[in-house]
């Protein structure tokens, strides 16, 4: 296929120019203290529209900008119509937004991702979902003098700007907290505890089955799209989805931080908290070979961190306190792995009760992720 070039910025179509694609952060963060390299072979999924069940329903089209013959900035437009299926909104989604700090390729990456899903037939765009919300989201804006937790992003500080010069206003903040041991207030702990078990008789909190993964999987799926289902943002997860993202967590869940609620025998929610994998993946730039994999291996058992990155709790049963409940579960057991710190994220903005049981476990608010938005005219 030939090259489409517009004003210096390329529609992906061939193998290098993916490559390309999926290699410019690596470059472009270098100097940068507190990006982790994900696995390379992590990044090379999330655009394979041949393999990654996201694309057996959305359609999306890479991006790449050069300037004065070097590499300069990426993008990606996505329409997901799984979610507008859902959502009944007619919204695409651009992500995987890289770039120098240089206003005019930011206007030109944003432009043709806009124009892209302009042609696609949506009337309204949100992003950064790389490449959904499933996936690393947001910008971050405030927090940057810390790692992110495994999963979540790391931007430059001057992308705030690039974007809202390039037209996008914000949409949503999401916010991670951050909660240490010896904030934890555990004499509240317990005594909450005490009255949510006083208030729902039945109600118990099981680890995950590691070796019924695929059962526990379909379990998980099913209540986190009752739960879920009118949250801002939300598309339903497919059991190909969620097969497909258990497999890829399978190896660093650890049954300590990942829990089932369930009431007299039936689930009414689930907790994963995953051990901070960027812990490590901060010592292998990418790779697990050669050396890389004898790096996870070894400094695995070293993580102190965890993120709580799933929940959800049916809608019948929210407002019971079983959150906290599960949070609890992994309070308790983080001191017997020599876990020092918890993050939660992402809340939304809007989310006030969990924010304010992350409040009530101690936790901090560290960093802030943003979302933009604009709408298409014709």
């Amino acid at each position: 296929m030939s090259k489409v070039t517009m004003n210096g910025v390329t529609l992906v179509t061939t193998k290098n120019e993916l490559k390309s694609f999926i290699q410019f952060p690596y470059d472009h963060y270098k100097k940068d203290n507190y990006w982790v390299p994900p696995l390379y072979i992590m990044q090379n999924d999330l655009v394979d529209v041949k393999k990654n069940p996201f694309y057996k329903r959305a359609k999306a089209a890479f991006f790449i900008a050069e300037t004065n013959g070097r590499m300069s900035g990426r993008i990606a437009a996505v329409h997901n119509q799984a979610y507008i299926d859902h959502s009944g909104e007619n919204t695409g989604f651009f992500g995987f937004f890289e770039c120098v700090e240089n206003q005019n390729v930011a206007n030109l990456l944003i432009k043709v991702a806009l124009d892209w899903l302009r042609d696609a037939g949506v009337s309204k765009v949100i992003g950064p979902a790389s490449p959904s919300m499933m996936d690393e989201i947001g910008v971050l804006v405030e927090g940057f003098e810390s790692y992110p937790s495994v999963m979540m992003p790391y931007s430059k500080p001057y992308y705030d700007t690039l974007l809202k010069k390039a037209g996008l206003e914000k949409v949503m903040d999401m916010y991670a907290y951050r909660v240490d041991k010896d904030m934890v207030p555990y004499d509240r702990v317990e005594k909450a505890e005490k009255i949510v078990r006083q208030r729902t008789p039945g109600i118990h909190i099981r680890r995950m089955n590691l070796k019924k993964i695929r059962e526990e999987s379909e379990l998980i799926r099913q209540i986190f799209n009752a739960a879920w289902e009118k949250n801002w943002g939300f598309t339903p997860i497919s059991k190909d989805e969620m097969e497909h993202l258990a497999q890829g967590l399978k190896f660093i869940i650890d049954t300590d931080f990942a829990h089932v609620a369930e009431i007299d025998g039936e689930p009414v929610g689930f907790s994963i908290a995953l051990p901070d994998i960027n812990q490590v993946l901060a010592r292998m730039n990418g790779k697990l070979f050669p050396t890389g994999i004898f790096k996870l291996l070894w400094y695995k058992r070293k993580i102190n961190r965890v993120r709580t990155a799933l929940m959800g709790v049916l809608p019948e049963h929210q407002h019971k306190g079983i959150d906290m409940l599960m949070h609890r579960e992994a309070i308790i057991n983080g001191p017997k792995r020599d876990i020092n710190e918890s993050e939660l994220s992402w809340l939304l903005e809007t989310n006030t009760e969990m924010i304010r049981v992350a409040e009530r476990l101690g936790a901090v608010r560290e960093k802030v992720y943003r979302m933009y938005g604009t709408s298409l005219t014709r």
